[in-house]
């Protein structure tokens, strides 16, 4: 990234460099020192689904995200330079957006005040350890649904090798000197473009493929709405009234492009367990689970992103599911 000098700002402010009309081949610049304590990198890299994520990846102290902004592709490249500085250069036509939104990618927007972690001595210690964790909010709501539909069903391994396969070929590579080449998500048009042959052929099964295209036929409708909903629940109504979308697609949703701190994926197929393994040292289904966390209600996400930070997580019962490729039949 070009150095530019430092400049004093405010905690919170967010001061951007020469602001560049042409075609984007120039990287504007800015320094963001945030109110609150952040840990950048356990922050954002939530956001990354998988080590081979065309969108986001790291290169040293360096984290690079490639996306589509609502005034086209952008390339940001964010680092901590020293405590409570963040630097950040972003590329492509949707630069500026990209560099408005840093701070709601920082957690700016999440506010954990009327948290109380000591109800759980576990969630006390690694709220104490943790002051930094915050919820990153991407703002991007088509593309965290479309990527949660991914998920849907599936291991994380297959969900994300087909994520990296299509938005490799039908995604848009992204500008600026990235460390190695990355691509953003598919266009809404796009993504109704993608040829059945392709989601075979990465890997993703028919439901799935098949609620993207739909979705994405009603995609700026469906994102406007999304957006305009008051709170979590309206924005599980706008979702899952969508054939293939239910609750857990529609909190997965909510966590990444809204930061939603109260966003409860139920019907993941690991969660209720290592919840309940966590605070109760026994497995839980999903209606316990949402027993255990009622104290916490309005802060539910953060409570789950507390525990896994905890790094306490339920012993493996057994071997790893190899799952059957079935691209070539």
């Amino acid at each position: 990234m070009t150095s530019v000098a430092p400049v004093p700002l405010r905690a919170g402010e967010v001061r951007a460099g020469t602001r560049d009309t042409g075609a984007g081949a120039r990287p504007l610049e800015t320094e963001y020192r945030p109110r609150h304590p952040l840990d950048l990198r356990r922050t954002v890299l939530f956001l990354r689904r998988g080590a081979g994520d065309p969108t986001m990846t790291t290169a040293g102290s360096v984290i690079w995200r490639a996306s589509r902004t609502p005034e086209g592709v952008a390339t940001l490249a964010i680092r901590e330079t020293s405590p409570g500085v963040i630097r950040a250069a972003a590329w492509g036509p949707g630069r500026e957006w990209a560099l408005d939104q840093l701070p709601a990618l920082c957690g700016a927007d999440d506010d954990p005040s009327p948290f109380d972690g000591s109800r759980h001595p576990l969630i006390a210690e690694a709220h104490r350890r943790n002051p930094g964790l915050r919820l990153a909010r991407t703002g991007l709501v088509f593309d965290a649904l479309a990527c949660a539909i991914f998920e849907q069903k599936v291991t994380g391994m297959q969900a994300f090798a087909a994520w990296r396969r299509i938005v490799s070929w039908h995604g848009e590579q992204a500008p600026g000197p990235t460390p190695r080449p990355m691509f953003a998500p598919p266009s809404i048009e796009a993504w109704q473009r993608v040829p059945s042959w392709a989601w075979h052929r990465a890997g993703l099964e028919p439901p799935q493929s098949k609620t993207v295209v739909r979705a994405a036929r009603r995609g700026d409708a469906l994102v406007r709405a999304a957006l305009r909903a008051e709170d979590g629940e309206a924005v599980d109504r706008v979702l899952v009234s969508q054939a293939g979308i239910g609750p857990w697609t529609s909190a997965e949703t909510r966590i990444r492009a809204l930061g939603d701190a109260d966003a409860v994926s139920v019907g993941d197929f690991h969660l209720a367990h290592e919840v309940g393994y966590a605070l109760t040292g026994t497995r839980v289904d999903d209606d316990g689970m949402l027993r255990l966390l009622a104290p916490w209600a309005g802060q539910r996400q953060r409570v789950i992103r507390l525990l896994y930070a905890s790094g306490v997580s339920e012993p493996r019962r057994g071997p790893r599911l190899h799952p059957e490729d079935h691209r070539d039949r």
